[in-house]
């Protein structure tokens, strides 16, 4: 299939999609042109299953395609009818993702003897919802004697859902915990995170040096993850 450029007066195009999330599934619903039957959803994964410049290349792959005219593989397509749209009161997608996810609506029309999807520049079909954020736990002990200049920090996380390595981050500061990850030395983990327990290899450290873990990219994993301290 491939894309067809919707009428410039924008009578048979998709409109009014909204969403609704709740309790793990989302709902869509719109506005059909008249006689049109059936449309194409395509789902753009969330960031929150897989690396985010994965899930980013995809949002732009899909734009780049638009702009071509070359329609997504049919595998990334699900057919959905106006019969089904009316007996569900909607699209429901269960959501097994975490961070942003996004959806577009393509209608399908007749052209030149074969099915294409129409190609609105408008965006009006289509939407980004929010799946939620993945809970990332952590907690950091501390042993040392009170003569010793030194002890040992371990630090525990436990996360939801598998976490990959450069998402987090710890940082060192002396005189007191850190801020933010600009308040210290920066530290990569070298391992990712699984999801469940993850107890790390002990950090010896000055007995006046403190730690904190943070998002090595506050702004894009704040929208996936919650990190709390324990």
């Amino acid at each position: 299939m491939r894309y067809i450029d919707a009428e410039p007066e924008g009578e048979q195009e998709i409109h009014g999609l909204t969403a609704q999330v709740e309790d793990g599934w989302c709902t869509l619903r719109w506005l059909w042109p008249r006689d049109a039957e059936a449309v194409y959803i395509q789902r753009l994964s969330g960031s929150g299953t897989a690396d985010p410049a994965v899930a980013n290349e995809e949002y732009a792959s899909a734009a780049a395609d638009r702009q071509s005219g070359q329609a997504p593989s049919a595998a990334g397509l699900k057919l959905y009818t106006r019969e089904e749209y009316k007996a569900a009161n909607g699209y429901r997608d269960r959501l097994d993702q975490f961070g942003k996810m996004g959806y577009v609506i393509h209608l399908v029309v007749e052209h030149n003897g074969e099915q294409a999807l129409l190609r609105q520049p408008d965006g009006r079909n289509r939407i980004e919802v929010s799946a939620g954020r993945a809970k990332i736990h952590y907690s950091i002990r501390q042993q040392g004697s009170w003569l010793s200049k030194r002890k040992t920090v371990r630090i525990e996380v436990h996360a939801e859902v598998p976490v990959a390595r450069d998402v987090l981050c710890y940082v060192k500061k002396e005189g007191g915990y850190p801020a933010n990850r600009e308040d210290g030395i920066v530290y990569p983990f070298a391992e990712p995170f699984q999801a469940g327990r993850n107890e790390l290899p002990a950090i010896e450290m000055g007995k006046n040096e403190y730690v904190r873990l943070f998002f090595t990219d506050g702004r894009m994993y704040g929208q996936m993850y919650e990190l709390i301290l324990e």
